[in-house]
């Protein structure tokens, strides 16, 4: 397991505390911007931060963050621009920083290639949401493991297949909390609890909840199914929120304090 993940949620276990990682859009609206949001993050109560790397045609993404892709892309944001700014954010910040990145992405830049960027740039780990374990090939070749730490997803849908992803987990698992694309819910499914328990009978790595995850409400009535909690969608939103009404990233930013508000009720 990475260091610094693992030394983050080792820490929030013995200290009887909850992960909170936020997920934003690299570059929305403007890679400056997303380096002021990964301090306030950090001083917001954040323990991990997602950075997701914009993309076109985001499969898994819902209309907020589809919007946040296309500022992003019609900003410059590029592979390259960034590795940039994770070297950047990495001078302010010892948090872990986990990338998420479709899988053409990677073969478009090269896969090793890209591995090797996102550690030298300081990524701690990556999430690849449309490659599943058993596509791991190209041109009928396996795939090298990269260099930073593969975080796996897993869902109800996963079925039979939930124990070997559980089992095969590093850094964190990534639990998808409902079906269906990214997206703020108002209410989580039904069969949340037994397929968390399922999950946990399998697997030795942190758990993280994601995908559907809106209030601080929400997030305490769920905080002893998992590990850590992620939250992207509603945080997109309010940051998008914040610049149409001028207020910049504070809205965003209180939204987040509030979820660490609740996190750490007991």
């Amino acid at each position: 397991m990475n260091n610094r993940i693992a030394h983050r949620f080792t820490s929030l276990k013995e200290a009887g505390r909850k992960a909170l990682i936020p997920f934003v859009t690299a570059g929305d609206p403007s890679a400056s911007v997303t380096l002021e949001m990964i301090t306030g993050l950090e001083a917001a109560g954040a323990d991990t931060i997602e950075l997701g790397m914009p993309y076109s045609d985001p499969l898994a993404d819902g209309p907020v963050l589809q919007r946040a892709a296309q500022r992003a892309l019609e900003a410059g944001m590029t592979p390259n621009a960034y590795f940039q700014l994770i070297k950047e954010a990495r001078r302010r910040t010892e948090l872990p920083l986990v990338g998420l990145v479709y899988v053409n992405t990677l073969f478009q830049y090269g896969w090793e290639a890209f591995g090797q960027q996102a550690a030298n740039a300081g990524l701690d780990g990556l999430i690849i949401p449309d490659l599943p374990r058993e596509s791991r090939y190209y041109h009928g070749k396996p795939l090298t493991p990269l260099p930073v730490t593969e975080i796996r997803l897993v869902a109800p849908t996963s079925k039979h297949r939930i124990q070997q992803i559980a089992g095969e987990a590093q850094g964190f698992l990534y639990c998808i909390a409902s079906l269906g694309v990214t997206g703020a819910r108002q209410d989580l499914s039904e069969n949340l609890i037994p397929f968390m328990e399922e999950v946990s009978r399998h697997s030795a790595c942190p758990t993280a909840l994601g995908f559907g995850i809106s209030s601080p409400e929400m997030i305490q009535q769920i905080r002893r199914l998992a590990d850590g909690f992620i939250v992207g969608s509603a945080l997109v939103a309010a940051l998008e929120k914040g610049f149409l009404e001028d207020e910049g990233i504070r809205p965003a930013l209180n939204f987040v304090r509030e979820l660490r508000r609740a996190l750490d009720k007991t």
